[in-house]
């Protein structure tokens, strides 16, 4: 993209100030809306408490040495806080709006058509909901061209990864855009279905219900879970995607230990899904077969090996838990 895209964060709460954070970091001048009436002693209130959030994130990153505490006030100007009263006056200005308003159905409808009258027509409109699919909301947006989900991860001044997920209608035009953008500020977008969950909270579901319910049948303790997680399973998949990783080590190792598990402890959930078996028959279990759910025929096995294991040493490394030889 070129120039610094003027960007609005629809709702003043903790993920509208993350996202401001993040665009104006970035160098974009930036919108922080407050969409709910007040008066002006409450309406200083918010401001005072919005902005004193996002400064003292920052003051945190800078004594962390991420960057320069000089920037600081650069970055702060780039932010403009603004009423629902001054509404009116700015938002024919934003070229990205990001409503982040609470996950109640009525409040996102009531957001998208108070914005809806002062925005351009050519105005992206995403919500960050974690909640509503994008169909659902997309009824509520004149010109739902316009419009996708964009699902950023807390805390959103920091993580990289944001989940796009368009509805049937949305451009894909916009949705390159919006690609375009958070790339732009170091972000790592994502696209998926307009179905519950996104990516990364199915996951997460699916894992926080099960460290809690290894700890009520006795499995283990939760300071040991925790540490089978961070040392273990979160290091593993930062270095290597979940699906990257069944094609490493095999498809058809995970079909049995599917099946194994789910027998062992009689649990059906455990059993692999069709697709599994499917490509165990159709003879495509990953590296050795040279293709899998991905395709590795072209691929130089020997550097991707070696990639596959730096990116591992790294992360180790970085966790200061590289074990050191003895030297006799």
């Amino acid at each position: 993209m070129t120039g610094q895209a003027t960007i609005c964060a629809l709702g003043a709460g903790r993920m509208g100030q993350g996202i401001a954070h993040a665009f104006a970091y970035a160098g974009h001048p930036v919108q922080l809306v407050d969409l709910k009436p007040r008066d002006a002693s409450e309406s200083r209130a918010l401001q005072n408490q919005a902005m004193g959030e996002i400064r003292a994130n920052l003051a945190t990153l800078a004594e962390l040495r991420v960057f320069s505490g000089k920037l600081i006030e650069p970055i702060m100007k780039r932010i403009q806080f603004v009423s629902a009263d001054q509404i009116a006056d700015h938002l024919g200005r934003a070229d990205f709006v990001f409503e982040g308003v609470p996950e109640v159905m009525a409040a996102k409808r009531e957001a998208f058509a108070t914005a809806a009258q002062h925005l351009r027509d050519d105005a992206v409109i995403a919500s960050t909901t974690s909640t509503f699919v994008s169909t659902d909301l997309a009824k509520y947006v004149p010109n739902p061209g316009r419009f996708l989900n964009a699902h950023w991860l807390n805390p959103a001044f920091l993580i990289p990864l944001v989940e796009l997920s368009p509805h049937a209608g949305t451009e894909e035009r916009v949705v390159e855009r919006v690609q375009q953008l958070l790339q732009s500020i170091g972000k790592v977008p994502v696209v998926c279905a307009a179905v519950p969950g996104y990516i990364v909270p199915r996951f997460q579901a699916l894992i926080m219900t099960e460290a809690a319910r290894m700890i009520e049948q006795n499995v283990a303790t939760a300071e040991d879970i925790d540490r089978a997680t961070r040392f273990g399973f979160g290091i593993r998949y930062a270095s290597m995607g979940v699906v990257e990783f069944i094609d490493y080590g095999g498809n058809d190792i995970l079909y049995y230990a599917s099946e194994y598990l789910a027998e062992a402890l009689g649990d059906e959930r455990y059993r692999a899904p069709d697709i599994v078996a499917q490509y165990m028959q159709e003879g495509r279990n990953g590296l050795r077969d040279g293709r899998g759910f991905y395709d590795w025929k072209n691929r130089d096995m020997d550097q991707y090996r070696r990639d596959a294991l730096q990116r591992l040493i790294d992360l180790i490394r970085l966790q200061d838990l590289l074990p050191k030889p003895v030297d006799n």
